[in-house]
């Protein structure tokens, strides 16, 4: 398709193709993709299931209250991903990881009292059949209770943990032997209260995000250039005069001299609220904090705020074809605004949070090019969902929270993990024209929808409830015919998978690879994929991957 655009571009004339080179070139990588080319806006092409898939029949990613009320939803619901093995453990909380390095997986649990083992456990996966507890690292406050800052820093073998609502932050040393973490340091962050936050890219700094992220605020930055003596190098301030910026989640690039803040708002939010302000993705140019030049600054490099959700969260960023693109995911939606829902469907926003694809190969100009988006999350569906039963006593919300990459450049597989949808895999070859291609949520209880919170890493999700786990996930009906095809495939070159808290690596020259991870459901669990690329003829591709390389997702 690209070659053919690029020959397209030859027929202009010598004048006209001279003008466009000397000038703003609209061809702006070797694949002829067009600078200013716009994809797909709405729901995308729903996933093909196998015979023997038990699959939604309302909307796409909807749990309907018949599947609620009938008990159907606690069957769950899958599409080209099968259960694989599970770690149940004393359960999880919220958000909170799985993070994973090389055979370990790490899941916090919020310090519940009653717990025999509190804090970060500790998960040897070699065997993803039979995940077993190795250790448990409750020694710090932050350990206890990270929330959603719990991330590795693959590059470095570094695990950062920042205590929910609290000052503490510890770093693990993961190298020696992932099973068994070394304290390296922890120390309290003067005036910290962490929510969420996350690594610069090689590994020398971590940023703490704050429960509070309305204005006035702060990020605390922690240099840990030396793990053994990581420092606190200062809190920047969020002010009435520069309050842009504000992180929920973050990434960086390579070298970490930008931060892609995920700043969250919600429609109507007043100015002493943690989510007031507008939506969507901020570019900070964070080099004086990379270089520890003295009195640094941070700068906005530009933004781009959307008004149909509310509560911007990851933004991961990844290259395609010479161009690059963020991930963004909020985690809210268009409910969570002044009004609620049928404030939101008025006004013709999103129900709830789904995911952008964003151009940022221009850092001055970042721009949507693609949505990523369900049926559950159209506003042209809006009004299906007023007037529904709550979810246990919870609000209904099929918002997108996490995604997590096969791999950082040229991606095929995006995995995404919602509050309602489960986990959803997406064909991501080209990024203006993502398509589903498989599916899973766990079984339900009560007249819960089966799939709720989730964290996506490197294309396993994370998730969790209270009572919950962690789960193994795989690919269907053909993977033992190709088991000896998939260890062939996996000892070709490999290359590191990056995600909001994973990092595995998978093979790069072969087609359609991914490790989606499972979704929440009550215990940490692994699967694989039956469908490859784009549905109607990649039915193999996929499965070729071999079980040992399977992930995982926390419930």
């Amino acid at each position: 398709m690209n070659k053919q655009r690029l020959v397209g571009g030859f027929v202009l004339s010598t004048v006209t193709l001279l003008g466009l080179l000397l000038s703003n070139s609209i061809f702006a990588d070797a694949g002829g993709r067009r600078a200013t080319e716009v994809g797909s806006m709405g729901p995308v092409p729903k996933a093909q299931c196998g015979p023997s898939d038990h699959t939604e029949s309302g909307l796409q990613g909807e749990t309907t209250a018949w599947e609620r009320s009938s008990g159907d939803s606690l069957l769950g619901y899958n599409c080209n991903l099968e259960l694989v093995g599970r770690f149940k453990g004393e359960g999880a909380f919220s958000q909170d990881g799985p993070s994973y390095f090389s055979h370990c997986a790490y899941m916090a649990t919020e310090n519940d009292p009653n717990q025999e083992h509190p804090g970060i456990v500790v998960i040897d996966v070699s065997d993803p059949t039979h995940p077993q507890a190795t250790a448990y690292l409750d020694e710090t406050a932050a350990g206890l209770n990270p929330h959603e800052n719990n991330k590795v820093n693959e590059k470095r073998g570094l695990l950062g943990l920042a205590q929910s609502n609290g000052p503490n932050f510890a770093v693990y040393d993961l190298n020696g032997d992932c099973a068994h973490p070394k304290l390296a340091s922890t120390f309290d962050v003067p005036d910290s209260h962490g929510h969420m936050g996350g690594w610069a890219e090689d590994g020398k700094t971590y940023y703490i995000g704050q429960q509070f992220r309305g204005v006035p605020g702060i990020l605390p930055i922690i240099d840990v250039t030396d793990p053994y003596n990581a420092k606190w190098l200062l809190n920047w301030p969020f002010t009435t005069a520069n309050p842009t910026g504000r992180p929920h989640d973050l990434s960086t690039n390579k070298d970490g001299t930008r931060l892609y803040a995920g700043q969250p708002g919600n429609f109507g939010a007043p100015a002493n609220n943690s989510s007031f302000g507008p939506d969507g993705l901020v570019i900070l140019d964070t080099s004086d904090i990379e270089f520890r030049l003295p009195n640094p600054q941070i700068r906005v490099i530009s933004t781009l705020f959307w008004d149909d959700q509310g509560q911007a969260e990851q933004m991961l960023p990844f290259s395609s074809h010479g161009r690059s693109y963020i991930i963004s995911t909020d985690e809210s939606g268009g409910q969570a605004g002044a009004g609620g829902l049928p404030a939101a469907c008025a006004r013709g926003a999103s129900p709830y949070g789904y995911s952008n694809i964003i151009d940022i190969t221009d850092e001055n100009n970042p721009r949507i090019v693609s949505k990523i988006m369900l049926e559950v999350h159209d506003p042209a569906n809006c009004n299906h969902f007023i007037g529904q039963p709550l979810d246990a006593g919870s609000l209904l919300d099929y918002s997108t929270e996490r995604c997590a990459l096969d791999r950082p450049i040229n991606p095929t597989l995006a995995a995404c993990g919602s509050r309602g949808t489960g986990t959803r895999v997406y064909d991501v070859s080209d990024p203006l024209h993502p398509a589903e291609i498989a599916y899973w949520k766990g079984p339900g209880s009560g007249r819960r929808i089966p799939s709720r919170i989730g964290e996506l890493v490197a294309g396993h999700v994370a998730n969790g409830r209270k009572a919950g786990g962690s789960r193994a996930l795989r690919q269907g009906s053909r993977r033992r015919r190709q088991g000896a095809r998939a260890e062939s495939v996996g000892r070709r070159r490999c290359q590191r998978l990056s995600g909001s808290s994973l990092h595995r690596r998978l093979p790069e020259d072969a087609e359609g690879q991914g490790d989606p991870r499972a979704n929440r459901g009550e215990r940490l669990s692994l699967r694989e994929m039956r469908f490859g690329r784009r549905q109607a003829s990649h039915r193999n591709v996929i499965s070729r991957y071999s079980l040992a390389r399977a992930l995982f997702l926390c419930s």
